[in-house]
């Protein structure tokens, strides 16, 4: 049986609200969630634990955070997936550019052992949507980057290149990120090299980077 609009909300809905107390430290039981579920749209638990890891995947490809044991699966449908995005952001009341689809179909051409080398477009064509942003703190992306000094404070290394201006290039990343209550703070900003940034964001190992970032550096604060 298909899942219906109303029933994948009320997953996105039950998710949002585990992943909230979790952030607060609070305690809760996944599984009540799921037979809450069950109860009111007679799937099985198990399907409703299943439907929650697509849930992750989806936050893992928007580069958030997921609930803690609900590891990421992609195994749905691909026409499930931009869906559960429009979900989440909605419930977010987050305005973004749809980001799943677009990296589905990579994905899958990605395997494509026929792929051959493409046109592409020599004229994109463009689109106006209205985007959500956070007004960040100018001095705390500038004390962040001047206090590590050119080194990446995830990896150590030095940063990449040097800018014309002089300055060396190393991405702010907030640990805890805005969209998820994150503070704009240094005590929760951290400078680094542009791929240790993508590892933080979409790293199948981010959690084991991030607590070893928190270990080496001694403003920061977990938030």
């Amino acid at each position: 049986m298909d899942w219906s609009k109303e029933e994948l909300n009320a997953s996105v809905v039950a998710y949002i609200e585990m992943r909230n107390l979790e952030q607060r430290s609070e305690k809760f039981v996944k599984k009540r969630f799921y037979e809450d579920l069950s109860k009111r749209f007679g799937r099985s638990i198990k399907a409703y634990e299943y439907r929650m890891q697509n849930i992750s995947y989806v936050y893992s490809v928007l580069g958030r955070q997921w609930i803690k044991g609900l590891r990421p699966a992609k195994n749905v449908g691909s026409n499930i997936l931009p869906v559960i995005e429009e979900l989440i952001l909605k419930n977010e009341d987050i305005e973004s550019t749809p980001k799943v689809e677009f990296e589905e179909q990579v994905s899958k051409l990605r395997k494509d052992k026929s792929l051959s080398k493409p046109d592409g477009r020599s004229t994109p064509s463009k689109q106006t949507k209205e985007t959500t942003s956070y007004d960040r703190d100018p001095k705390v992306v500038a004390w962040v980057l001047k206090n590590s000094d050119g080194n990446c404070e995830s990896c150590d290394n030095p940063a990449p290149f040097v800018k014309p201006g002089g300055d060396f290039y190393l991405e702010v990343h907030h640990l805890r990120r805005l969209a998820d209550g994150g503070s704009d703070t240094v005590t929760n900003a951290v400078a680094v090299c542009p791929n240790c940034h993508r590892q933080l964001h979409y790293g199948v190992d981010r959690d084991n980077v991030t607590s070893k970032v928190y270990e080496s550096i001694e403003r920061l604060i977990q938030e």
